[in-house]
């Protein structure tokens, strides 16, 4: 099987850039948007309807990489007790800085140590209130780092992370004690974090995806629902796929497989607040999909998808990376990063009803990213609460 995964990699590689009756607006609790230009922050108030004013861009140091992943998400957001932070990672320096939200300034940077890098394909950020950990894309380590006073970051370790058949580690999530890790191979592992540095927990395995379909798609990213039962993960594919594991044991449990015809992969997704919807990014497909989720049996159904939306090809590549529109209910909809050069935010809004919903790219969007020439990720402020 390595070969072929070596030549679906080789494929793919091109491909990648290196209940509510009306939308959640008039309940919108989102202060900003957060895009890592890699390097550099921009920081965009929302304003009411949603849209989006650029106030100013942060310098992170160091210099970036605009290729790389779509599962590994540069940017994590903190909002706990007194700490407000957004921390976005330079690809080509490693270096993760952190930003307090209250007065827009960098409180500084950390690196890990002097053999981890993510400069080919970015580095990955997942966080809860103590630690932040990261996925060094290009020397396959997962970094811990101690969230300090002031939104500092102190690193702790590293470990490996490889997958089955080399693949390099592309994104991570955590919830409670569990670190989730997909690999550009098609392989996911799960790791305990309960001392802080990840421990694999033996569980390495081949998606059902990857392995049905013969290497024609692999997990990217990854989302938990809030009470770690399930892990969601959206892949690259052909067509639309998500795949979801039961964690409740604590480990990984083989993946069951939802696919549909409608799209082309779903290389994104992000949980609404309330679990009822799973939203997925149509990375090559340019649409943006909701599917309703019972977050008791783990099972999708349904949902519906945007229309194309609008400047692919003329303005930008792909879709990529989303936040919420709203920090609660359903969400509202999603902002998603267009890569491009110069970058955008588009913002695609939710109507559901009766087990029925539909999404619709706002007249006002997309909203320009100029210091972005590849943007592939968003974070927005408040956070999802989980």
């Amino acid at each position: 099987m390595k070969s072929l995964r070596q030549s679906w990699w080789l494929r793919v590689a091109a491909l990648m850039a290196g209940v509510l009756a009306t939308s959640a607006l008039s309940a919108h609790a989102t202060e900003y948007v957060f895009t890592n230009d890699d390097p550099g922050v921009s920081v965009f108030a929302v304003t009411p309807g949603g849209v989006l004013a650029l106030q100013q861009q942060l310098q992170i140091g160091g210099f970036g990489n605009v290729a790389g992943f779509f599962g590994a998400n540069r940017i994590s957001v903190l909002d706990s007790g007194n700490q407000q932070c957004v921390y976005a990672s330079a690809a080509s320096t490693g270096e993760i800085a952190g930003i307090v939200v209250s007065t827009l300034t960098v409180a500084g940077s950390a690196s890990g140590s002097p053999t981890d890098s993510g400069a080919a394909n970015g580095i990955g950020l997942a966080m809860n209130s103590q630690y932040l950990y990261a996925s060094f894309t290009s020397s396959n380590t997962i970094g811990t780092f101690q969230v300090q006073p002031g939104c500092s970051l102190t690193f702790v370790a590293d470990v490996s992370g490889a997958g089955l058949a080399g693949g390099m580690i592309n994104g991570i999530a955590i919830r409670g004690n569990i670190m989730i890790a997909t690999f550009t191979d098609g392989s996911i592992e799960s790791f305990d974090i309960s001392a802080g540095t990840p421990v694999s927990n033996g569980d390495e395995q081949y998606s059902s995806a990857t392995l049905s379909s013969t290497d024609a798609t692999y997990p990217n990213s990854i989302d938990i629902t809030s009470d770690g039962h399930y892990a969601i993960f959206g892949d690259t594919s052909t067509l639309g796929v998500v795949e979801v594991s039961d964690i409740s044991s604590g480990k990984l449990m083989p993946t069951v497989v939802h696919t549909t015809k409608a799209t082309i992969s779903s290389s994104n997704v992000m949980l609404s607040p309330d679990e009822t919807l799973l939203y997925a990014i149509n990375t090559q497909g340019a649409t943006v999909s909701a599917m309703f989720f019972d977050k008791k049996t783990g099972k999708l159904s349904g949902g519906c998808t945007s229309g194309q939306l609008t400047g692919e090809s003329a303005n930008w590549s792909y879709l990529a990376g989303l936040g919420l529109i709203s920090e609660t209910g359903n969400g509202g909809g999603v902002y998603v990063a267009e890569f491009g050069t110069p970058s955008g935010i588009a913002m695609v809004t939710l109507n559901s009803s009766g087990g029925n919903c539909s999404l619709q790219e706002a007249p006002s969007s997309p909203f320009a990213d100029p210091n972005s020439a590849g943007l592939l990720s968003i974070g927005t402020f408040p956070p999802r609460s989980f």
